[in-house]
């Protein structure tokens, strides 16, 4: 009898529950209740309770739901009202998974996992379904928290074409339009040993060549480009891992890059196979000295503020050179996130024979005109992303750097300038897709004590716009144009035109 008593108990209590309506029970019925597990399903939830504090603080790092302060305030929730937003922060992550399935990290997956059983009844009652949610994210822990190594894969296939008169770097030679088909396919072999740790082990071939040969500027490189004749090589082998609860380290062995240490301040945009076209569009060049074997840590000191470091050494493995003699980078960076849904990046770069960036003028990558074997740069770069709302995103950097001829009579000082603004409109005609707009300035050699001839002359504009479109989940379409004047910085250079369509395909 106790058995039925207690289980129509639970029928009543949920029923009530679920229907708003407030009871009363006796004190035998309180007796009963009590000795269940399910008891704390009958309670309110208050802006205290583990489950309300959980799910704002899922909202505020995944942008899950875009009212939920507006709608829950600080007041108490009944379970279904609570659930009803549980549901639509389950969905939207969901979304994104789809996008990025390393998205999740190991703390919001279990807080993930905890509130779907906790709430299981009312998240049952809903309309919308779950299911896919709960079938990825078992996927996901089975496979991004465990010894087994999980494989994951993308291609691009890019099609571009190119204008313009005359060759920056050679106004006596015409720039040849032609149509290119370029490709790159890159294979990430992912291990955990202990379920926050990565081992990454990424094989990659290449067939998309740089355009600065063909029209004489390192200004119309494509973000995505490489040649190795298709071969299979490992492009990156690194190793991400815990230190402490507010620390993490890095270990670059191979091509290992200073914006592994931390972030770019540039979220729409960084991704060479799903943000900018350009190579320029994706970050602030500053951020490209230095390539090779490098350590990292970052450090948060709070979910609004964090630390990251990191040393790159390009020759770390050539034993006449070594990590002392080699060309190296350093970074800092302090990064802020002063009000919801906005960071900045504070940035010091020291660096060694490495401020060639591949992006700006010939003389910004080398101003000392190749007379210079020793090369020290101090560079110094602001980068800012405010998400106004789901539909706009206002970015954009300041990048400085000076460099010191540390060989040469008097040790001749050159300083070099760069920024630009981008403008992010993501799910602008459908979930998942992006339209994205920047206008900058390459990196320009504004000054020179090596010499006045040995400086940029004028200014040229970096303006970029793209859509990407998704096909389907596992394929996205980006045309894009490109456009610069005074290419090179050079007055009366010849517009370059550049239009390019690149397809993604992830699995």
């Amino acid at each position: 009898m106790l058995q039925v008593f207690k289980l129509g108990s639970v029928i009543l209590a949920v029923t009530l529950v679920l229907t708003g309506k407030a009871f009363a029970v006796t004190d035998q019925q309180n007796s009963s209740l009590a000795q269940m597990n399910s008891f704390s399903q009958l309670a309110d939830i208050k802006p205290t309770d583990w489950a309300f504090q959980a799910l704002k603080s899922l909202v505020k790092r995944y942008g899950c739901i875009t009212d939920f302060s507006n709608y829950a305030g600080e007041r108490v929730l009944t379970r279904y009202e609570f659930a009803i937003s549980l549901n639509a922060c389950l969905l939207s992550i969901n979304q994104l998974l789809a996008a990025d399935h390393n998205l999740l990290v190991q703390d919001d997956l279990s807080t993930l996992r905890r509130l779907q059983e906790e709430f299981a009844l009312e998240l049952n009652s809903l309309e919308a379904r779950v299911d896919n949610l709960e079938v990825q994210t078992t996927q996901l822990s089975a496979q991004q928290f465990s010894t087994t190594t999980k494989l994951s894969g993308e291609v691009i296939i890019a099609i571009a074409g190119f204008t313009g008169t005359n060759k920056a770097d050679d106004p006596d030679k015409p720039i040849n339009d032609n149509i290119f088909l370029g490709s790159r396919v890159r294979l990430n072999f992912d291990t955990s040993f202990t379920g926050e740790d990565r081992l990454r082990i990424r094989l990659q071939a290449r067939n998309t060549p740089s355009l600065d040969r063909v029209t004489g500027t390192a200004m119309a490189r494509l973000g995505f480009d490489g040649d190795s004749n298709n071969e299979l090589e490992i492009s990156r082998l690194e190793y991400r891992f815990p230190i402490s609860k507010q620390a993490r380290g890095f270990i670059e062995a191979t091509a290992g890059e200073l914006n592994d240490f931390t972030g770019v301040v540039n979220p729409f945009f960084s991704s060479s196979s799903r943000g900018a076209i350009s190579r320029f569009g994706r970050r602030n060049p500053i951020y490209r000295q230095g390539f090779g074997t490098g350590v990292g840590i970052d450090y948060e000191f709070s979910d609004a503020v964090s630390l990251s470091v990191g040393y790159i050494a390009d020759r770390a493995n050539d034993p006449e050179v070594g990590i002392s003699e080699s060309p190296y980078s350093a970074i800092a960076q302090l990064t802020l996130e002063p009000i919801k849904n906005a960071e900045i990046g504070l940035t010091y770069v020291r660096s060694y024979n490495n401020i060639s960036t591949g992006t700006g003028s010939e003389l910004a990558n080398d101003p000392f005109d190749n007379d210079s074997d020793r090369i020290t740069a101090n560079s110094y770069g602001v980068q800012g992303s405010w998400r106004l709302n789901r539909h706009f995103n206002l970015g954009g950097w300041l990048g400085f750097t000076q460099a010191t001829a540390e060989d040469l009579s008097s040790k001749p000082t050159a300083d070099i300038f760069n920024y630009a603004i981008t403008l992010a409109f993501p799910d602008a005609g459908k979930d998942g897709d992006l339209a994205g707009i920047v206008i900058g300035q390459p990196p320009k050699v504004i000054s020179n004590e090596y010499g006045r001839e040995f400086t940029d002359e004028a200014n040229s504009w970096h303006l970029e716009l793209f859509y990407r479109f998704p096909a389907t989940d596992n394929i996205a379409i980006t045309p894009s144009l490109l456009v610069i004047t005074n290419p090179e910085h050079k007055y009366n250079s010849d517009t370059i035109y550049m239009g390019t369509v690149r397809t993604t395909f992830s699995f």
